[in-house]
C-alpha cells in the first residue's frame, strides 16, 4: 500500500498556496501575484504538490533541478513557467530551485463568464513541460514584468465593479504576449528543432523495421513524445512551426508513404497491410487509405498492374 506520505500534496484553494509560502491570505480569494514588489517568499514548497488553479511563473534564473511529472530538468537561463489545474509539480529537496521573481495564481472561477475561460484550454503551452520554458530577451522580460507590475498595482487597489474586468485584460494581454513570444522561440530554436525533426523521422523508421506496430500498435504522438522527453503538445506546435503539421499529421503522412511501399512492392494483402501498420482493424486502413489516396487501396495497387 502507497504511504499517505508519498502522495502528492493538494492545493485546492489560493489561501493553502499562501500558507505554504508563509504568507498572509490572499487579498483576493481567486487570484494573487507572489513575490512582486510588495511581497517576499520566504519560504519554497518542497515536494510534489497538485494545483487547482493556473500559475504563471517569472524566474530571472533557473537553478537546481525541478520535477514536472516523473522528471527532472536542468536549467541555467530564467523565463517563464506555465502550469494548468490537476498538474503535479514541485522541486526536488535536495536540489533546491531559484525564487521566482513573480506567481501569478489564478482560480478558474475568477475566469468564469469571460471568454477567457475556454480560450485559456487552447494555449499549448499550460501542458508543455518545464524544459520547454519559456526563455524572455531582454526586451520581452521588460514587456512581461510591466504586465505583471500592473495586475501588482490592481491588486493592491480598492476593489471596485471593474477590477475584475481590468485583471482579466491584464491576464489576456500576458498570455497573448507569451503565444508570440513561444512562436519567436520556436523560429530562435530552429537549427536545434530541425535536428529532433531528424531524429523524429529515425524514430518512425526504426518503429516500422523493428514491426513495432503489429505488438504495439500504430505509433502515438505520446510515444515520439516520450522519446525525445518532449510534452506532445510542444512536440505538435514545433512541427507546426516547422513543417505546417503537427505531430499526429506527421505520423499519418509517414504512415500513408509506408502503406503505398506495401501495395507496390509487396503482395501482401490489404488485411495483412493494415496489420503490420499497427490498425486493430483492416476496415480502418482502408478508410485511411483512401481518405490520403483517394482510392481504395486494391485500386491503387491496381494502378501498378
Amino acid at each position: 500500500m502507497k504511504k499517505e506520505e508519498n502522495l502528492p500534496y493538494k492545493m485546492g484553494s489560493l489561501s493553502d498556496m499562501h500558507r505554504m509560502f508563509g504568507l498572509p491570505n490572499p487579498r483576493h480569494p481567486l487570484v494573487s501575484l507572489l513575490n512582486g514588489p510588495n511581497s517576499q517568499i520566504e519560504n519554497m514548497p518542497i515536494g510534489p504538490h497538485v494545483l487547482n488553479y493556473y500559475k504563471i511563473s517569472y524566474k530571472p534564473k533557473f537553478g537546481g533541478r525541478i520535477r514536472y511529472g516523473q522528471s527532472y530538468y536542468d536549467f541555467d537561463e530564467g523565463g517563464l513557467l506555465f502550469a494548468s489545474p490537476g498538474q503535479i509539480i514541485g522541486q526536488n529537496a535536495e536540489h533546491p530551485a531559484v525564487c521566482s521573481a513573480y506567481v501569478l495564481l489564478i482560480h478558474p472561477d475568477f475566469l468564469l463568464n469571460y471568454p477567457i475561460a475556454k480560450k485559456i484550454r487552447q494555449y499549448g503551452y499550460f501542458s508543455y513541460s518545464t524544459n520547454e520554458a519559456l526563455h524572455l530577451s531582454e526586451e520581452e522580460k521588460n514587456t512581461i514584468l510591466s504586465i505583471f507590475q500592473m495586475i501588482d498595482t490592481e491588486l493592491n487597489s480598492r476593489i471596485d465593479d471593474f477590477s475584475q474586468d481590468v485583471i482579466i485584460s491584464h491576464i489576456e494581454l500576458l498570455l497573448n504576449y507569451a503565444n508570440r513570444f513561444y512562436k519567436r522561440q520556436f523560429v530562435t530554436r530552429k537549427v536545434m528543432h530541425n535536428d529532433l525533426l531528424q531524429k523524429i523521422e529515425d524514430l518512425l523508421d526504426d518503429y516500422f523495421k523493428h514491426d513495432y506496430p503489429s505488438s504495439r500498435g500504430l505509433p502515438s504522438v505520446q510515444y515520439l513524445a516520450d522519446q525525445l522527453n518532449l510534452s506532445p503538445s510542444y512536440l505538435s506546435d514545433m512541427l507546426r512551426s516547422l513543417t505546417g503539421q503537427n505531430a499526429q499529421q506527421l505520423i499519418q503522412a509517414r504512415l500513408f508513404e509506408k502503406a503505398k511501399e506495401l501495395l507496390s512492392t509487396t503482395s501482401l494483402s490489404a488485411s495483412e497491410i493494415a496489420f503490420q501498420l499497427g490498425f486493430e482493424h483492416s476496415q480502418s486502413f482502408s478508410k485511411f487509405f483512401k481518405v490520403k489516396a483517394k482510392v481504395s487501396p486494391l485500386q491503387f495497387r491496381q494502378s501498378f498492374n
